[in-house]
């Protein structure tokens, strides 16, 4: 072993930040468990996958946004677009059902596409050009359907948002592919490092000759895209289309995304940790209405979990770095 081997820290699976999200994962298990015989069954686990599948879907490119420092507020408002097209361009414009599933995820694509535009061409900020499309694309969703829902879809079409492969919903099948996938991509190419460039330093990482803007065009494109994904899902697993789809959830992804440890500033980020943040807020959110407690009463026990893990992560980050 050479002096610089020698000298090499020793990586650990988990960041210190995701470590802390795996004790007080495992911590709210163990309490939820004794609180309720019901949580702590393979049916109640299983269904909270299939319930989690289209936060966690748009939850992965959010995390690559946000590792730049930027935001996609507009996720929740292209999965209700997507969702209000797919079922209106099969019972309105007479679509064959596999080309409005078509026809949905190239809006989401292109509704993505559009806030990376605006954003790396004409230089609007995220969050002002993604609040922006978000009452657009809203208003759009509203527009189409006239507070129409769409029913009767064939009953094939439920198989990706209600059946089962091997015991295990559909969906949560396609959501693990999908985490497979974006944590390969950030963790182990070349791109995924370009975004932590990014994101650290963006100025940096021009002179650089990282290309900046095509990257975060990419990533803009890609969210849109797994929205559009999420909105399928969605339909298939409710059986009827809805103009309010997607209603918020754009705050759950990114509650997600900022439990799991990557930084709203930018330059930090991984997929485990927004994996581990999905899951602590899925379960407690199971956890707590099986016992008993309200919808208000969960979103302040979330709320304070956030705050107790980043909290924790500080103190242990600022405790290493006065022991150097």
């Amino acid at each position: 072993m050479s002096a610089t081997e020698a000298r090499a820290p020793k990586r650990l699976p988990l960041a210190p930040h995701e470590i802390v999200l795996v004790v007080i994962l495992a911590i709210a298990l163990a309490v939820l468990a004794t609180l309720s015989d019901r949580f702590f069954t393979l049916d109640n686990l299983l269904n909270q996958g299939r319930l989690m599948t289209e936060v966690g879907l748009i939850a992965m490119p959010m995390t690559f946004v946000i590792v730049t420092g930027g935001i996609d507020l507009s996720v929740g408002s292209t999965m209700g677009l997507c969702a209000i097209l797919l079922g209106y361009s099969w019972k309105n414009f007479g679509f064959p059902l596999e080309l409005a599933i078509v026809f949905a995820l190239l809006v989401g694509t292109v509704a993505g596409f559009i806030n990376g535009w605006f954003i790396t061409r004409l230089k609007v900020p995220p969050l002002i050009m993604t609040i922006s499309t978000l009452a657009l694309y809203r208003g759009l969703a509203e527009g189409i359907s006239q507070a129409h829902s769409v029913r009767g879809y064939p009953e094939g079409f439920y198989l990706l948002g209600q059946g089962e492969v091997w015991g295990v919903p559909t969906q949560l099948w396609l959501l693990v592919v999908a985490i497979v996938i974006f944590a390969v991509i950030l963790a182990r190419t070349t791109f995924g490092r370009s975004l932590y460039a990014i994101g650290y330093n963006e100025t940096g990482a021009r002179f650089s000759g990282l290309p900046v803007d095509r990257i975060k065009l990419a990533i803009y494109t890609a969210s849109g895209l797994m929205a559009g994904l999420a909105a399928w899902i969605f339909v298939s697993r409710v059986s009827t289309t809805r103009s309010d789809m997607g209603t918020g959830i754009e705050l759950d992804v990114i509650a997600a995304v900022v439990l799991g440890g990557t930084s709203i500033f930018g330059g930090v980020g991984t997929i485990a940790g927004t994996v581990l943040g999905l899951l602590l807020i899925q379960l407690l959110k199971d956890g707590l209405a099986l016992t008993g407690v309200k919808g208000d009463a969960t979103i302040v026990v979330i709320g304070a979990v956030l705050i107790l893990s980043i909290l924790i992560t500080n103190f242990a980050q600022r405790r290493r770095e006065q022991g150097r």
